[in-house]
């Protein structure tokens, strides 16, 4: 059975690896291993160890951190509760943030704020 936390933790590489156009064999690569272990890290079937994850953060040039933001609580129960449905499974919300970021940062600051306006008033 797959543990809540492993899951949480492959799903953050996904979005990472995809955030930065990066494929899984690419990521494979550079960390040294078959893509098929990333597909399992990813799905959470396989558990990432502590030197693995080490790795894999510099190779999506990320903190550590990065693959545990959103759990909160310390029992399984707790973070199943606390994983939000997975709107960046969607791929059309993940090419949207994808390109969102893609934006210079001034012109970025603008569209949120347009997008944060308009949400107010829908």
């Amino acid at each position: 059975m797959k543990h809540p936390v492993d899951v949480h933790v492959g799903k953050r590489i996904r979005h990472r690896r995809w955030m930065i156009g990066m494929t899984q064999q690419q990521l494979a690569e550079r960390v040294g291993i078959k893509f098929q272990q990333i597909q399992k890290y990813e799905t959470g079937m396989n558990r990432v160890s502590a030197s693995r994850l080490w790795d894999i953060s510099e190779a999506l040039e990320v903190p550590i951190d990065f693959f545990f933001e959103g759990l909160e609580g310390s029992g399984p129960e707790t973070v199943s509760n606390a994983v939000p449905g997975d709107i960046l499974a969607d791929k059309e919300a993940l090419e949207l943030v994808r390109s969102y970021y893609a934006i210079p940062e001034t012109q970025r600051r603008r569209l949120f704020d347009l997008a944060r306006v308009l949400s107010d008033v829908a």
